[in-house]
């Protein structure tokens, strides 16, 4: 039975040589990429597959634009460094011939074994402007190939498909103007949309070419069957037996050292995750959709409303929709096995930086010589696989600044803030500078605390008599001021010696470490001017090694009205207890965060702090 992919969802290769159809309405150019390290085409542009170029190892040249295409593909022979090969298709040139994709109908790609029967097929619906594809992707995970569904759309063609893949600008242009599709500025890709529905069984298939198909078939061989690309063997193939689940390896991803693999590793598991979640929850509602149209056309007929056959007609919907659910259940603990199966292998292997508090890892901590590539935030998770955890990971140096909410959370909750709110998110923000602090070498990374009201005391009372917080600033308001003076003239005057190219001709005793701000009770002790120079220090402090941890309520900061906004966008919010807020960028899930927390009992903590303050010590 041929499995119908929804966007996002992917399925295990049991070959290595295998053929991609595509069948469509139009004439359309197929093409594909060969990707390595960080998503870059390999070899630049030597490693792009077009019509008329020459050959590729593992890949067939692609034919000139048809309605119908068949590409070989032999992942045994493509080169070692290669990751992923995407197989796009773009719209050709000509005085007739479409300007946008949403003009045709939804072109079918199709995986065909070595025999030429069909395994999977994949209906790329949902676009609209786009002039060039990424239909679907062949990628390496764990060492065993996958195809995945991707629909991901370009309207600026070709030329902004390369430039996405690390070709440069003007010879993706170049290569765009060769290539049979349309020759336009780089632009954006366009995002991703929520998978589709998969299409009924009943459905009729693309509309038949108006200028006929190209004969793919030997000579010597007489097509059979309906297939257009199905050819004749001696004997029926014995269908592929199911691949075996390849055994999970920690750092098993692209990357130069163990940590960037482990990071990769740990993102790839993050996609993953959320793109099985979109088939099955496509899957489902397509099943829901499904029989509620059939229970409606039951219902729509007078003389099938009543008796036994609408009976028979609700059980027999009802069956299908049990059986269609049941499916995609069973392929959802499929992968979700696997991905438990590779997280419980990753998550011993995951060095300080990147390892929850409960990790033996933290045992013989000692400070690192250099900052490390990311650190881990807390834990991601969604409703259909609660047990299993995806560490959340955020490259250093910060980008953006964090900010635990003290506020209203959004699960469960409703209007009212639980009881000892603030007391958590004091104590979560206490444990995200020590390990901030962890992570970089000693004298590394300076950590300011502004609490105006000294309510986070507690929480900070280990940082603060280990030595690792930068001077206690004076109480109330004028401490305020100081400690933003000081860290807003800093900012000035690297950007200054940046800019006139004088790294060197910065004022000597300026502390070149990289700096933390932690604002507890936000906006307590804060003035206009105050609140104006957070702002700035949170808009262009990262640029210059200048962070900013914030604890607040929104509601709380509600007399300053729209001025606070945009420091409100700019921060990641995060949350001291369990809260379903955070949305990927691929399908839109919505992820619970779970904030990181050390173990019950354990002194783990204390071990930290205690090593970094000797080595501290030890580099003054």
């Amino acid at each position: 039975m041929t499995a119908e992919l929804v966007r996002g969802q992917n399925q295990a290769l049991p070959w290595t040589r295998l053929e991609i159809g595509v069948q469509a309405d139009r004439a359309l150019a197929l093409g594909a990429v060969l990707v390595g390290e960080a998503g870059h085409a390999l070899g630049g542009a030597e490693g792009i597959a077009l019509p008329g170029a020459p050959p590729l190892p593992g890949l067939a040249v692609p034919g000139p634009p048809a309605a119908a295409h068949r590409l070989a593909v032999d992942l045994g022979a493509l080169p070692a460094a290669a990751t992923r090969v995407d197989l796009f298709l773009a719209l050709p040139d000509g005085p007739h011939a479409p300007v946008r994709f949403g003009a045709l109908a939804a072109p079918r790609v199709l995986l065909l074994g070595p025999g030429g029967e069909e395994a999977a097929g994949f209906a790329v619906t949902g676009l609209a402007e786009e002039t060039a594809v990424v239909a679907v992707e062949l990628y390496r995970r764990n060492g065993a190939w996958k195809i995945r569904a991707v629909g991901q759309g370009y309207q600026g063609g070709v030329p902004a498909l390369l430039t996405d893949r690390g070709i440069d600008p003007g010879t993706a242009h170049r290569l765009g103007a060769g290539a049979p599709g349309r020759p336009v500025a780089p632009a954006p890709a366009a995002p991703r949309p929520d998978p589709d529905p998969a299409p009924t069984p009943e459905s009729p298939g693309p509309a038949a070419p108006s200028g006929g198909r190209v004969d793919y078939t030997h000579p010597g061989r007489r097509p059979v069957g309906g297939h257009p690309y199905a050819t004749p063997a001696p004997a029926a193939p014995a269908p592929p037996a199911a691949p075996a689940a390849p055994v999970p390896v920690a750092g098993d991803a692209s990357g130069w050292s163990m940590e960037e693999r482990l990071h990769n590793q740990v993102w790839g598991m993050f996609e993953d995750l959320a793109r099985t979640v979109a088939a099955y929850r496509g899957a489902v509602e397509f099943a829901e959709d499904r029989r509620e149209r059939e229970l409606d056309a039951v219902l729509d007929d007078p003389r099938t409303r009543t008796g036994q056959g609408a009976a028979d007609a609700r059980a027999a919907a009802s069956e299908r929709y049990g059986t269609l659910v049941a499916r995609a259940q069973e392929a959802l603990d499929r992968d979700l096995a696997q991905l438990a199966a590779e997280s419980q292998v990753v998550e011993p292997a995951l060095p300080p930086a990147l390892a929850g508090w409960e990790s033996p890892v933290w045992h013989a901590y000692r400070p690192p010589e250099q900052p490390p590539l990311a650190v881990r935030l807390g834990d991601l998770r969604l409703p259909e696989a609660p047990e299993l955890r995806i560490p959340m990971l955020v490259r250093l140096p910060l980008e953006r600044g964090l900010w635990i909410d003290a506020g209203r959370l959004s699960d469960g909750e409703g209007e009212s803030r639980p009881a000892g709110l603030r007391a958590l998110a004091a104590a979560s923000a206490a444990l995200h500078a020590t390990r901030l602090l962890a992570v970089h070498p000693p004298g590394g990374l300076t950590v300011h605390l502004l609490d105006p009201a000294g309510s986070g005391a507690a929480a900070f009372a280990g940082l603060r008599s280990a030595g690792l917080l930068a001077p206690a600033p004076p109480a109330g308001a004028a401490g305020v001021t100081e400690v933003l003076e000081r860290l807003t003239r800093r900012v000035d005057l690297v950007q200054m010696a940046v800019r006139g190219g004088a790294r060197d001709a910065l004022p000597p005793g300026l502390d070149t470490a990289e700096q933390l701000l932690v604002v507890h009770d936000f906006p307590h002790g804060f003035d206009d001017r105050a609140v104006t120079r957070l702002r700035y220090l949170a808009d262009e402090g990262p640029a210059v090694g200048v962070h900013l941890l914030l604890v607040a309520d929104r509601d709380d900061a509600a007399e300053y009205g729209p001025l606070l906004d945009p420091l409100w966008r700019g921060l990641l919010r995060i949350t001291p207890l369990p809260d379903g807020h955070l949305a990927d960028p691929w399908v839109h899930h919505l992820w619970t965060f779970l904030p990181p927390c050390a173990p019950t009992g354990s002194a783990v903590l204390e071990t930290v702090v205690g090593a970094m303050a000797r080595a501290r010590r030890r580099s003054r």
